[in-house]
This record gives C-alpha cells, structure tokens and sequence, in this order.
C-alpha cells in the first residue's frame, strides 16, 4: 500500500477553468482522491490548460483513511488512487467501474510486468491502472550495522536495541513480523497471526519508536540505525545521507502497487479516462517520477533511466529480488477486525 506520505492532513486544491473552455460549453470537472504528495502540482494544472478540465484535488495521508472518508459519502469522488488490497476491496464493493485500457494512446507505456503484478487483485485488469510499486524494506545506516544486513532478524534479536523503527501503519508492521517468520502477509490463519502479534509485542522494548515518512528522516539524521521504509523513501533517504543503504530481506517482503480507479458514480466517465491516459504520457509520468521517485511501471520512463538507476533496489526492484515477496490482498473481514484488535493493543502496551 503505498505512497510517499508527507502530510498531517488530507489537502482540497481547486484549478482554474482552463483557457480553452468554450464560453458556452458547460463546465467539465473532476474530483480526484490521491496519497499524499503523489503527484506533481504542475501535472494538474498542465491537465487543465490543456483540456479545460478543472481538477478538484484531495489528498489522504493512507489508504484506510481515503476509504473511510469515500465511503461516508460527503463528497462525490471521480477518481481514487489507492493501494493494492484496497482496490480489491472496492472492487468487491461494486465501488468502481472498469475501464477500457487498450482503448488509451499511452496505455502501452505501462509495462505488461505491471499489467499481470496487477492481476491478483483485478483479475483481468477490467478496473485498475498502475501508477507506482515498489517494495517494504530495511533502510539502515552502514557506519552502525556490525555486518551484513540481509535478514528481518535484525528488527527482533535484541542487537539494535533502542536504534529500530518501525512503520506506524498496521498493515506494514504485521507483514514485516509475518514474513520473518514463514508466514504469508495474506494469512486468515489466527494462530500465525496471534504469533505474529507475540513476536512483535517481544520487540516493542527493542523499538525507539512506530513512524511513518519521519522514519526516514530519524536514519538520515544519524538517530536511529535502521528503519522499516517503502523503497521510494530509502532512496530519497540515500540522496541525503550515503552512507545509507536498503535491503529486501530475503524471507520476502510486501510487493506493493498503488493504482488508479473510477468510481461507480463518476460524474463524467470520459473525462476521468482521459486523465488517466493523460497520466501515462512519458512526459507527465517522468513529471510525476521526479516530484516523487517511487518506482515507476512507465517503461517509457524507465527507459530512460541510468544504468546506475536501473542497478538500484530502491529506485527499480529486480524481479529476482521479489520472487519470495508477495502482494497484500487483506480484506477478509474477519482477519481484518482481528489485525486491528491487536494493532490497538500493541500500540497501546
């Protein structure tokens, strides 16, 4: 699930009726629901002046708040862009509509890698289009390891004691403590779960503190000696302090994809396509790749890239490196209600 979130708080922003709108057409408009800092202003505006479409842009800090303030239903969204296991959820809600991809002039830049990653939770590729991936891994501090780091072990042998973070997202937290220990990220299995939990209440004492985005920020800055980040964020770290590296444990991680979709009742269907298409433009998506720098499934992008870029786990996963890693597709009820139940006594020991 995942996304570079930078802000405390989800943001309105209002365009400008663009200046090709014809004086008597009506107006044509699109609410478009994001991640946090997931996208490049400029893009949104470029949008407008091109097509006189006027974007009403929010954003969410995470996936689960999106959701919650979508399904209250105050405001009528066009467009969400939202994490793997939340399209899937949407898409059994009958939340979304499908779309016609082979049907986008620059639909083709997206690599078919991304297209079939996509498939394990829209079957088909009838709802969803790619916009970021990337990977759940270590980001640590080469001065202050005392070896290799290639394992999740460091976060729960009492080593680094008082120098881990840990991501403050439920979901990213049991994942790192499921995989370290054999487990799928995707099991309905109470007792591997409640043995997930066990292990991580053992580590609590270990962890210096649960934080998002400042997770980064702490092993840039020398306070603490290893972080659970998304890859986009390790390597934005890297960029401030290189003496950073980041690691994909080789038990596997979460293989993440943040798509997009349009919602059941979008107001103007063929607007919101042509957004998306829109998206896909090498331009635009080398725009979006710089303002962010999360792996992108744009090859016309990656194409472009250096061969050092193309090297960097952070910036572009080799497909070998995720062969033991898998996509969250949580959203059995059940499962879920229990993940919360023990995310709110863990936080609250």
């Amino acid at each position: 699930m995942k996304k570079r979130i930078l802000a405390a708080a989800a943001m309105l922003l209002c365009l400008p009726l663009g200046a090709c709108e014809g004086k008597n057409q009506p107006a044509r408009e699109l609410t478009v629901f994001n991640l946090c800092e997931y996208m490049d202003p400029k893009a949104i505006e470029m949008f407008t002046l091109e097509t006189g479409i006027t974007i009403k842009y929010e954003e969410a800090l995470t996936a689960e708040d999106m959701y919650t303030k979508y399904k209250a239903g105050g405001i009528d969204y066009d467009l969400l862009c939202t994490c793997d296991y939340m399209v899937r959820r949407l898409i059994a809600e009958g939340e979304v509509q499908p779309v016609d991809f082979s049907s986008f002039e620059y639909g083709k830049n997206i690599g078919q890698r991304y297209w079939d990653y996509a498939t394990a939770y829209d079957p088909g590729n009838k709802y969803s289009l790619p916009y970021f991936w990337g990977t759940v891994g270590i980001l640590y501090d080469t001065t202050k390891v005392h070896g290799p780091i290639d394992s999740w072990d460091v976060l729960f042998n009492g080593e680094y004691s008082g120098e881990i973070i840990m991501q403050n997202s439920m979901m990213d937290t049991y994942i790192v403590a499921l995989k370290y220990l054999g487990y799928s990220l995707n099991t309905t299995d109470e007792a591997e779960i409640r043995a997930a939990q066990d292990l991580l209440v053992a580590q609590k004492p270990d962890v210096s503190a649960y934080l998002v985005d400042e997770a980064r920020d702490e092993v840039v800055a020398g306070n603490a000696t290893m972080a659970v980040v998304y890859s986009g964020e390790a390597y934005l770290g890297r960029e401030y302090n290189p003496n950073l590296d980041y690691v994909i444990p080789k038990e596997g991680t979460e293989l993440w994809i943040d798509s997009w979709l349009v919602t059941k009742n979008c107001k103007d269907p063929d607007a919101a396509k042509q957004f998306l298409d829109f998206l896909c433009r090498e331009d635009v998506a080398q725009m979006n790749f710089e303002y962010i720098y999360y792996s992108t499934p744009n090859e016309a992008v990656l194409n472009g890239l250096s061969d050092e870029e193309r090297a960097d786990e952070a910036l572009a996963p080799d497909p070998d490196s995720c062969q033991n890693s898998e996509i969250c597709l949580q959203s059995d009820a059940a499962t879920t209600e229990l993940l919360n139940e023990l995310w709110k006594e863990l936080r609250g020991n």
